[in-house]
């Protein structure tokens, strides 16, 4: 389960006297006339891939938050993925750096680098394959099973796009006894194909940093992306996939020989399972190969996820369906067979009732539902799995016995509390005709308005949070239901005992729907609804209770975006008399760095004035690589001396650093790296050059001709001659910050300031500033180098202001609630959504499950990255 900001659009159209309605006949004409005059061949164009991905990139990620984010580092693991799926991978290693850019790096056979004739022909110049995969849509390896016999891709498009929306991107191959690179800004090639120093490894490392003008966040979540990788782990037994967050230094080694087995213990690390054995089998069958692990836990939900290569179907298929026919049809003929049910049989859901499964199926062709992957569609599939998942689960019921009938008595049991649940829900019903009027509760505040797609209702935390709400609130369409209390844990109860708890069962009247399978959304009474507690360790506890409950019990309220949080502001600002709130920090940022630069115009000594919308793009330039600076400096690098390293002619930073014994060598790139090496009997210390080297082509047979020559006298060469000297250890690394780095000083260079400007320069005597900072007519702020700048304007954004953290719901009154949180024009809602039902699964097993010794590894794991913490 996840969350988003969501716009608002709930609030009433202001009222206002509409024009006059032109006749039917003369609106046609108009439209006729304006796009005859309007339209012609000048208003067609035609992108180019690179043009077309930077221009809509929602079509091949998705969207350009988070989650399109996250979708970069998908695609180019996945690469890797398929070749370890293909035989030639073993481990895949991914890192985010400081400055936020990531590597993925592989062992696999490496991208070719070879001349490819046909895109050479087409753009009458020599390319390599390389340049092709990354920078020509539909050009790849998964088009025909020559190279791939299954593969997440299909489309030829995943590191092309990714290497389109980045601000810049390099990738290193390793093959055909070389390193092999090629650097990109914003998806064009920077240089040809080069090749590098000499290597014994094979495989491919590809670098890429998101462009900000692309993303609204590039800043990558460890959780997301540990989630992921591990998963994969799993799915792939026997590849290891190492994982380094350098930000926090955080990161796991996953390897799981066992894999999904491994997957479903891991799964059930915070449950009790009936069976301590994980019942597993795998095979192929028809061209497809499946993997299915499961085992039944104290649970009282369903927890199955599937994936077809790899990719996480979270709507499941025919893959899923013909699991659960097949499940269901053998647990009812054992059941049978072992003379196990008095009465009628339990039903699918009954026998899924605490089952926690993988389903991992490989298939050479999948068809899915849509581009988004979520549902496989392949029929050919179902009857597969119906049939393998059928022989294989009655042999394992057959030869485990004991575990056969707890298996089946825990269905018995689900059945009968889904009976008992059944009688709970008629008694509401009854009562519901009973009081009349559609059976509401008494401490409902509901709204006048009988509009459902207007009406929102807000669950409030106790009953004087609720008169303040009651306070604040738009009666014509938000209603109010205050709650006592916490209520009962839906995770760990079953249906029946939820619905005896009082909260529980005013919300379900309130709300209308009904719960669990009788649910029926199009019965809702509002539109939203709203969760509204405290920010304190209490209301977070009761809207964690609340998202449980929703979760369990009204899913498809949740899945088809019905259920909000309210977020209250973080700053309120008062400037004079006037008052507004700011909801993150972000935002408090945004609006100094735009107050500061009211007004403001920046000079150098030598005449130069930046102001408007240049004074804007300088703080941009300068913001993109602020953190990257810090970071180089954090890694012991001084700007001013590395400055003296800048190439003249490419007007950058050398981002590759040479160690060996107490000496360094810095390099613009890896080209000269392996001269360098040979002249110095260097080695890299991460591989062994030397005598298996690929040598020169002709070198080989002149020195035998040589040997032939030489005779007798070669072999009289004394053996100290005739060794080669001995090898040192050096060790290269590749500084990702100064790439930033880089790419900010050719912004900074359109704008007329190079890297010299950002370094204090040695000054004596009285002279003029070297920068000054104008604000009005009257404020001047020298300054030495364009790194104080943003500081200054920050703070000159900040003055005049009062700036407070907010206070939290629970102390507002009526006046301050209806203004920050309740008013639709001011308030900020976050849209509960189900865009990983596994993930969120997982999680309220951790939170709300009965072991608590996962709860607190996952406290002490994330206490630090606790928060404003409410103690």
């Amino acid at each position: 389960m996840s969350d988003a900001p969501s716009s608002d659009s709930s609030a009433p159209e202001p009222e206002h006297t509409p024009p006059v309605e032109p006749t039917p006949r003369s609106v046609a004409e108009s439209i006729a006339r304006t796009a005859n005059d309007a339209y012609d061949s000048d208003d067609l164009q035609h992108l180019s891939d690179l043009e077309h991905v930077r221009e809509r990139p929602g079509m091949y990620v998705g969207d350009t938050d988070r989650n399109g984010l996250h979708h970069l580092v998908s695609e180019v693991v996945d690469n890797s993925i398929d070749e370890a799926m293909a035989g030639f991978a073993t481990t895949v290693s991914v890192t985010v750096h400081n400055d936020g850019s990531v590597t993925v790096e592989d062992d696999g056979r490496g991208i070719p680098v070879a001349k490819h004739e046909q895109l050479s022909a087409e753009a009458e110049r020599e390319v390599s394959t390389l340049e092709g995969v990354m920078t020509v849509l539909k050009f790849g390896g998964k088009f025909q099973k020559g190279a791939y016999q299954t593969s997440g891709g299909l489309h030829g498009v995943g590191v092309t796009v990714v290497n389109f929306l980045s601000q810049w991107a390099e990738v290193e191959v390793s093959r055909d006894g070389y390193t092999w690179h090629q650097q990109y800004e914003r998806g064009v090639a920077v240089e040809p194909v080069k090749r590098g120093h000499a290597t014994k490894k094979t495989g491919t490392k590809t670098t890429f940093k998101p462009d900000p003008e692309i993303f609204s966040t590039t800043k990558f979540v460890f959780d997301v992306l540990n989630r992921r990788l591990q998963e994969l782990a799993f799915l792939n037994s026997g590849v290891r996939i190492k994982f380094l967050d350098e930000r926090n230094g955080e990161g796991g080694d996953y390897k799981y020989e066992r894999g999904v087995a491994e997957f479903i213990e891991h799964l059930n690390r915070t449950s009790d399972p009936i069976h301590s054995d994980v019942i597993e089998f795998s095979g192929t069958r028809d061209d497809i190969e499946y993997e299915i692990a499961m085992q039944y836990t104290t649970e009282y939900s369903e927890s199955v996820q599937s994936y077809v290569n790899n990719i996480h179907t979270e709507d499941g298929g025919t893959h899923v369906s013909g699991f659960r026919s097949a499940l269901t049809r053998t647990l009812n003929n054992y059941g049978r067979k072992e003379n196990l049910f008095k009465g009628n049989p339990p039903t699918g859901d009954d026998f899924r009732e605490g089952l926690t499964a993988i389903i991992s199926v490989r298939v050479p062709e999948p068809r899915f539902q849509s581009q988004t992957k979520n549902k496989l569609s392949n029929a050919e599939v179902e009857s597969t799995l119906n049939t393998v998942v059928g022989e294989s689960l009655a042999k394992y019921l057959e030869e485990n016995p004991r575990t056969a009938k707890t298996i089946v008595r825990k269905a018995l049991l689900a059945s009968e509390a889904r009976e008992a649940a059944r009688k709970a829900k008629d008694l509401l019903r009854k009562r519901k005709d009973a009081l009349g009027g559609g059976g509401l509760p008494g401490k409902l505040r509901d709204c006048i308005s009988k509009e459902m797609d207007r009406c929102e209702l807000y669950l409030v935390e106790g009953d004087s949070a609720g008169g303040s709400a009651e306070g604040g609130r738009m009666r014509d369409y938000q209603a109010i239901l205050p709650l006592r209390g916490k209520i009962i844990n839906a995770y760990k109860s079953r249906e029946d005992k939820v619905l005896a708890n009082e909260e529980v069962r005013s919300m379900i009247q309130a709300i209308g729907t009904g719960i669990g399978a009788d649910q029926d959304i199009s019965k809702r009474r509002y539109n939203k609804i709203v969760i509204m507690t405290d920010a304190d360790v209490d209301g977070s506890h009761i809207r964690t209770l609340l998202l449980c409950f929703f979760y369990r019990q009204m899913y498809q309220l949740v899945a088809d975006g019905h259920v909000y949080v309210a977020q209250p502001p973080l700053f309120r600002v008062t400037h004079g008399r006037s008052k507004y709130y700011v909801q993150t920090e972000e935002e408090m940022k945004s609006q100094l760095l735009d107050r500061g630069l009211s007004d403001t115009q920046f000079e150098a000594e030598d005449g130069r004035r930046i102001e408007g919308e240049l004074m804007r793009k300088l703080c941009t330039a300068l913001a993109s690589m602020e953190d990257a600076i810090l970071a180089l400096e954090r890694r012991g690098v001084n700007l001013r001396i590395h400055s003296q390293r800048l190439d003249p002619v490419s007007n950058r930073l050398p981002a590759w650093h040479l160690t060996f014994g107490n000496e360094e060598r810095w390099f613009q790139s890896p080209d000269g790296v392996e001269d360098f090496l040979n002249e110095n009997h260097l080695v890299l210390d991460d591989e062994t050059l030397g005598d298996e080297a690929p040598e020169e082509e002709g070198v080989e047979d002149e020195a035998a001709g040589e040997e032939a020559a030489g005779g007798s006298e070669s072999e009289a060469t004394s053996e100290a001659e005739s060794e080669e000297p001995p090898r040192l250890i050096a060790h290269l690394t590749e500084l990702h910050e100064v790439n930033t780095i880089n790419s900010g000083l050719k912004e900074l260079a359109v704008l007329g300031f190079n890297l010299e400007d950002l370094i204090p320069a040695d000054r004596t005597g009285l002279t003029t500033p070297r920068f000054e900072l104008v604000r009005g007519e009257d404020i001047r702020r020298p300054m030495e180098d364009l790194r104080e700048l943003l500081p200054e304007i920050r703070a000159a954004g900040e003055k005049g202001l009062q700036v407070t953290r907010f206070k939290g719901l629970g102390e507002m009154n009526a006046e301050e609630l209806r203004e920050t949180t309740l008013d639709p024009e001011n308030r900020t809602l976050i849209k509960v959504n189900m865009k990983d039902a596994g993930a969120a699964d997982e999680m309220f097993r951790l939170l709300m499950g009965d072991k608590v010794e996962p709860r607190r590894e996952f406290i002490e794991k994330h206490a630090l990255d606790v928060r404003n913490l409410d103690v």
